[in-house]
C-alpha cells in the first residue's frame, strides 16, 4: 500500500469565499500514482471547510445567505468567543459545512458524482491557510 501527502495553500483576500479545488486535488492524485484507494481532503484551520457540492454560482450565493442567517457575523458582540476577535461566526460556519471529505479512488480517478466538485470554504480569510490531501491505496 502506498501513501501520499501534500498541503495545498490558499490566501483568500476576502473574509468569505468558496473555491473549487477539484483540479488541484486531481493533480495530487496523478502525482500519487495511486489507482485504487481513498483520498482524504481536509481544512487544517478551524475557520475553513472542505466540502463536496455543485459548482453553481446560484448555489454558492444561497450558501452565503443561509450561513449568514444561521451564524451572522454581526453583531460581533453577540458572541462570547469574540472578546478580542471577530470570527466566532467563522467557527460556526465551518462546523456547519464540515471539516473534510473522503473520496474513493477508482482506476486512478476520483469517484465523484456527475456534478460533484470539491470546495475549499473560507469563512475568515485574509491570511494564508492550508488544506491537507492524503491518499492511501495501491
Amino acid at each position: 500500500m502506498k501513501s501520499y501527502r501534500k498541503e495545498l495553500w490558499f490566501h483568500i483576500p476576502t473574509r468569505r469565499a468558496f473555491v473549487n479545488i477539484t483540479p488541484q486535488v486531481v493533480e495530487c492524485l496523478k502525482e500519487s500514482g495511486i489507482k485504487e484507494g481513498l483520498l482524504l481532503c481536509n481544512a487544517m484551520h478551524i475557520t475553513a471547510s472542505v466540502f463536496i457540492n455543485d459548482d453553481e454560482g446560484g448555489l454558492h450565493h444561497d450558501y452565503e445567505v443561509w450561513l449568514e442567517k444561521l451564524a451572522p457575523h454581526e453583531p460581533v458582540s453577540g458572541y462570547r468567543h469574540n472578546v478580542g476577535e471577530d470570527n466566532a461566526d467563522a467557527h460556526m460556519k465551518r462546523q456547519i459545512m464540515g471539516r473534510e471529505v473522503v473520496v474513493a479512488v477508482t482506476e486512478g480517478k476520483l469517484d465523484l458524482g456527475t456534478w460533484e466538485r470539491i470546495f475549499y470554504g473560507e469563512f475568515d480569510g485574509r491570511r494564508k491557510k492550508r488544506v491537507l490531501v492524503k491518499i492511501i491505496g495501491d
